[in-house]
């Protein structure tokens, strides 16, 4: 046999890698986890579907996003076809099955099930792809685990109501959820409403990265938009959606379907730049701009006291049905985690504002003093803090009740335009997977309420305006080929799930490279 070339010889660099990386694996023992804890991997249906036109799908927002702001994707490409997930999904759940996975958090596209809303008709084609992607699931033992909207949503949304900007879509989202329980509720026992709606309101109306592309200075340059009073208009209305869902839910469907609900909120552990007043307040306000903006509402009825007073006249008041309809309370909270960074106040000294934290009055940074968090990764401002995770699942506990936590997303990021030899061996995805989830052990052994990890993300897919110049994934995908290739970090996992050893780690991995 002569001398490996290209993939196998990266397999077998990664395969030596792991062998050496095994006994860390090892150490973090899958049984410092409680009975029933759910360990899986995620994804969104826009982001690994394609099939964008197939099978009676109407357009979705990012559909036609992609398509007429090229220049807004960093490398102008789209999701049309991304992983073609939508026809090789019964090879992706055998990729699952292998990991050791027992749960697989993925997202439904609503423009798939109602291509015009609840003025069209339900299309049966997409019904019944999701059924065929439940039923291989549960024949492999993994646990469907539900997100009902994940940035995407049909086009026509956009048209009536500009998106989420009209209380018009509140009664949309909650028939769509509705559809999704009668049809699929009998097999699914995970619900989340939203996927990160505080990321996705600043970046659709803020920022205007997103569709429908709206911001206005000092946040962005856009054709329309209102930065200072549209993020919240939107953000009261899903927050309003999720409550008419969850209200649906629990009367009509929990007690015989025996499921659970919640929402997932993106979760940075802001700590204050210095031990200045004015830096451990800015560190408060991004925690409340970010967390409680969304939660607060659902826990207690109210928009944090920071938000209220810094924003007397554009931030809506909840009327007394809208606090009625806020009563039911989730019965788990999605915590997707990925950094720590520092927060430094922008009252007392000014700032540049155009960015994530600007209308909290706050400059995140990843540096003090010259030294940085944590190791940076390919994702702009995401940095490897594992310390990060114990402390935002402990203060989540804390501030809401005691909760039920899962931790829907946690992820590292590489350059695309990476070596195959560097992708495939990807060290820097193990160490910090490893020390995320020792970070959740941690928590859970003092008694936090934990009871799930989602891995983002199960396969590189298209990253939103990153298009696909970065990588999650623990699989690599040949995008012209769709050829799915376990990496280090996915050799890893499963020997931390399946307590396989470090030699039946490396043939594997030798093996999935002929």
């Amino acid at each position: 046999m002569g001398a490996p070339t290209g993939i196998a010889a990266a397999l077998l660099l990664a395969a030596a890698a792991l062998a050496i990386l095994a006994p860390p694996a090892r150490g973090l023992d899958r049984g410092e986890f409680p009975p029933g804890f759910l360990f899986g991997a995620a994804t969104s249906a826009y982001q690994i579907e394609g099939a964008y036109l197939e099978d009676g799908k109407g357009l979705s927002n990012w559909d036609v996003f992609t398509h007429t702001r090229a220049r807004d994707i960093m490398d102008g490409l789209n999701g049309d076809v991304a992983d073609d997930h939508y026809h090789r999904y019964m090879e992706d759940v055998d990729i699952m099955h292998s990991l050791g996975v027992n749960s697989y958090r993925f997202s439904i596209s609503w423009a798939r099930i109602l291509p015009r809303g609840r003025h069209g008709d339900v299309n049966l084609a997409g019904i019944a792809f999701y059924n065929r992607l439940i039923a291989a699931l549960l024949q492999k033992g993994i646990e469907p685990f539900v997100t009902l909207q994940h940035f995407d949503l049909p086009h026509e949304m956009e048209i009536r109501y500009g998106s989420w900007l009209g209380a018009g879509i509140r009664e949309e989202f909650d028939y769509y959820a509705d559809v999704c329980f009668r049809a699929f509720g009998d097999r699914v026992k995970f619900w989340t409403t939203f996927n990160e709606p505080n990321l996705f309101t600043k970046f659709a109306y803020m920022l205007g990265q997103y569709p429908p592309n709206h911001c206005s200075a000092p946040f962005g340059t856009c054709n329309s938009g209102n930065s200072h009073r549209e993020p919240y208009v939107v953000a009261h209305n899903i927050i309003m959606s999720h409550a008419a869902a969850v209200d649906n839910y629990k009367r009509n469907y929990q007690a015989k379907q025996g499921g659970s609900i919640g929402i997932v909120i993106a979760m940075k552990f802001y700590e204050p730049l210095t031990n200045a007043t004015e830096d451990i307040l800015a560190a408060q306000r991004a925690l409340s701009f970010e967390i409680h903006w969304f939660l607060d509402p659902i826990f207690f009825g109210e928009y944090p006291k920071e938000m209220r007073e810094m924003l007397p006249s554009n931030l809506p008041k909840f009327t007394l049905a809208e606090k009625r309809l806020l009563q039911n309370k989730v019965d788990f909270i999605g915590v997707n985690h990925y950094t720590a960074i520092y927060a430094k106040d922008c009252i007392s000294s000014p700032c540049n504002l155009n960015t994530y934290e600007g209308n909290a009055l706050v400059l995140a940074t990843g540096e003090r003093d010259g030294i940085r968090i944590g190791k940076p990764t390919a994702f702009v401002g995401f940095y490897d803090v594992p310390a990060g995770m114990e402390q935002i699942v402990d203060y989540v506990n804390q501030r809401y009740e005691n909760t039920p936590v899962y931790v829907t997303e946690n992820g590292y990021s590489q350059y695309s335009n990476n070596s195959m030899e560097d992708l495939i061996n990807d060290v820097g995805r193990v160490n910090y997977l490893q020390g995320y989830l020792s970070g959740i052990s941690s928590a859970v052994r003092r008694g936090a309420n934990v009871r799930g990890y989602f891995v983002w993300s199960l396969m590189d897919n298209f990253e939103w305006a990153f298009g696909f110049t970065v990588k999650f994934g623990m699989y690599h995908v040949d995008f012209e080929t769709q050829k799915r290739t376990s990496k280090m970090s996915a050799k890893w996992y499963q020997d931390f799930l399946t307590g396989s050893s470090p030699v039946d780690a490396v043939q594997t991995l030798i093996a999935d490279s002929r």
